[in-house]
């Protein structure tokens, strides 16, 4: 499966936040096709830091429309403090309920 495409056959890029439960574990990354990186890290592979830590829960997703703003956005996240990414998931999903659903 290739990347994921808009209607205008433009890519979307998207920075991700997976956790491992609720205030767990965090894993910040970066991706052109959200589903098949998912995937990729639910069968253990992409990341050994995944693997070994069972980060598998989507539970914040932004959409980008090139790839140098999402990278620069993975880069300023995975740089803030915990308490700040905790803030940022609760703002829009408090329960971390896993996202997954709403891709794809």
């Amino acid at each position: 499966m290739g990347p994921r495409l808009r209607g205008d056959d433009s890519v979307m890029y998207y920075v991700y936040i997976l956790a491992s439960r609720r205030h767990g574990t965090l894993y910040i990354g970066v991706t052109n096709n959200l589903c098949t990186r998912l995937e990729l890290h639910r069968a253990g592979q992409g990341s050994e830091f995944v693997k070994q830590y069972q980060v598998h829960r989507l539970v914040y997703v932004e959409p980008y429309e090139n790839a140098e703003d999402a990278i620069r956005r993975e880069k300023q996240l995975k740089k803030w403090n915990r308490d700040w990414k905790i803030r940022l998931i609760e703002e829009d999903n408090f329960e971390w309920r896993d996202l997954s659903h709403l891709i794809g």
